[in-house]
């Protein structure tokens, strides 16, 4: 990964917390310090022993020595425990928030890309290998060099051709270290991908609970998760089968280094070249090298999947949306009465070579406007880029007269109530899931909205009223009373413009009459665009507007399109015709 992506994600939490990070590794390297002088005490008990100069308070005192620097090493080790894995933990809260900020900034064709899957295993697996990067793998790396350095040291002081032979296995762990560490770092990247694929699948299964029990899919969904998990499986075992390889390696080169100093330094011994305490401390010495041999691969490991998350981490904040969202020295003033003017509009989807919305010349002013059309007209399409989901050309879309594009995108949607095909409601109450625009707003404010789109009524049938907790999704509550709290929603907000994309489909005609009633009181004077197929509804509308392959078919009144466009003639009948059979035979 280039420095500067390094530089962009953790530098400036590393600036802020320089003095905690400085503090932590101070108490880790004083932990090492006094764990090197631990066996400077055993040698000289040793030697006191084996010379037989030492005297029982002699050894009473090195005891106490060696139980004295021992609580130093609890007391400074819970220290650097807290100062730097507390930073680390610290990192990943703010890793976290600028995923979060980042992705709920974000424009459609940003979450055409990424999966719902995808995001959540960047804020999880991928934000969890970075914080054991930065925080049990620089305590790793710290330590072993400190270690390794000072027990090399020691030993060299000991006796230096001893220690050359000691260390003379290690270039070995060094060449097969770095050439495992590349091929875990792709290993790796598979697995990460796969969790996302994983996640997805469970996300898209939970929230289609209903569907597939109906459609009787259990099992086969189970089947499908199962090939899924099989298949994380094995590319698990792949990365770890070479983390199992890295740490025996270690302890093999550490144990053949072990060997060489039993023979070696066996021999010295004899020879009274080195003491019996130069020995054991030597030994020693050699064992506290094992941990830092073993942990060039741990640390290995960890920076590896480190920076292989980091990197889709970095990939993920640094894309950018294709709506331009320019920051004027003076924001506007709110409109208000905006309007719309779409001057020769073109868009086209990328997963698309058909454009869905093809030059396409129209105006939205003040008055309630209907739009309908056939399945792949471009209604729902028309409706985001109207709320700014999508990018347009400069030039082809005006909001109150100026070019959206030379218009911040949070002062056209401040403007703009929008309900959804598929209303969106949170696991929480009812009563919070209408103010979600309006977090401030009263509960006789949320009523009055609530009254407005006629699911008052529906509410205080419930058993805790406004306080009835909606479930994921809405899930306790009928596709109609979801439409109508999604439209409550935008009632409260009170913005002067409406835009409801297919948003009443559910609602029986009787209630989609009181609906009707509310918006015409609630937005007299403002603009509203409501997209449906149901005539009844449009008939009530100032103007409907028949889309057909992104364009313009017809406009006018509901009567002008009975003479004139076969397609809202075919409609009527249809519909006419159906609502016909649903009425009780006389008796």
């Amino acid at each position: 990964m280039p420095f500067s992506q390094l530089r962009e994600l953790l530098l400036p939490t590393f600036r802020q917390h320089r003095l905690r990070l400085a503090a932590g590794f101070a108490a880790l390297i004083l932990v090492d310090l006094l764990q090197l002088t631990i066996p400077r005490f055993i040698k000289h008990g040793v030697d006191g022993l084996t010379a037989m100069t030492i005297t029982p308070v002699g050894l009473l005192h090195l005891a106490g020595l060696i139980l004295l620097f021992a609580g130093m090493v609890v007391v400074l080790r819970f220290a650097w425990r807290y100062l730097i894995i507390g930073f680390s933990r610290l990192l990943e809260r703010t890793i976290r928030n600028r995923i979060f900020a980042h992705i709920v900034k974000m424009d459609a064709p940003f979450f055409e890309k990424y999966t719902t899957g995808d995001l959540m295993a960047h804020s999880s697996n991928d934000l969890g290998a970075v914080q054991m990067a930065c925080g049990m793998g620089m305590v790793a790396a710290v330590d072993a060099l400190v270690m390794s350095l000072a027990a090399i040291g020691f030993m060299i002081a000991i006796h230096p051709m001893l220690t050359l032979l000691a260390l003379l296995p290690m270039p070995i762990l060094a060449v097969t270290t770095r050439i495992l560490s590349g091929k875990l770092h792709k290993r790796f990247a598979t697995v990460q991908e796969q969790f996302s694929s994983m996640t997805e699948f469970s996300r898209s299964t939970l929230i289609s609970i209903g569907l597939i029990k109906a459609y009787t899919m259990e099992d086969f969904q189970t089947d499908r998760f199962g090939k899924l998990g099989r298949k994380y499986v094995r590319s698990n075992l792949r990365v770890a089968a070479i983390q199992g390889l890295i740490s025996p390696l270690a302890t093999l080169i550490g144990s053949l280094g072990l060997l060489m100093v039993l023979y070696f330094g066996g021999r010295l011994v004899i020879n009274n070249t080195i003491t019996l305490g130069d020995f054991v401390a030597f030994i020693t010495y050699l064992y506290m090298l094992i941990w830092p041999m073993m942990a060039i691969g741990w640390v290995a490991n960890l920076v590896q999947r480190g920076l292989t998350s980091l990197g889709r981490i970095h990939d993920l904040v640094t894309s950018r949306t294709t709506l331009p969202d320019p920051v004027l020295p003076v924001p506007p003033a709110m409109l208000k009465h905006p309007g719309y003017e779409l001057k020769n509009m073109s868009f086209r989807y990328s997963s698309s070579t058909a454009p869905a919305v093809d030059n396409l010349t129209l105006s939205f002013g003040p008055g309630i406007h209907g739009v309908t059309g056939r399945t792949g007209s471009g209604k729902s399409t028309l409706c985001k880029i109207l709320a700014r989901l999508y990018p347009v050309a400069d030039g082809q879309l005006f909001f109150g007269g100026t070019d959206v594009n030379q218009l911040p995108l949070q002062f056209i949607r401040a403007h703009i109530g929008y309900v959804g095909q598929e209303p969106v409601l949170f696991s929480d109450t009812i009563a919070a899931n209408i103010a979600l625009g309006r977090a401030d707003a009263s509960r006789e404010e949320v009523i009055q909205a609530a009254v407005n789109a006629a699911i008052h009524e529906d509410i205080v049938g419930l058993k805790d009223g406004y306080d009835t907790m909606t479930g994921e999704r809405g899930v306790k509550l009928s596709g109609g009373q979801r439409q109508r709290l999604a439209l409550a929603r935008a009632l409260l907000c009170d913005r002067p413009v409406l835009i409801i994309d297919d948003g009443l489909s559910a609602v029986d005609v009787a209630t989609e009459h009181e609906v009707f009633a509310g918006l015409k009181r609630h937005f007299a004077g403002k603009t509203v665009l409501i997209v449906s197929n149901r005539i009844k509804l449009l008939s009530m509308t100032d103007r409907i507007i028949i889309l057909a392959d992104g364009a313009v078919q017809s406009e006018g009144s509901h009567e002008q399109l009975l003479q004139e466009n076969s397609l809202y003639q075919s409609m009527y009948a249809k519909q006419m015709t159906q609502d016909a059979l649903k009425e009780p035979e006389s008796p």
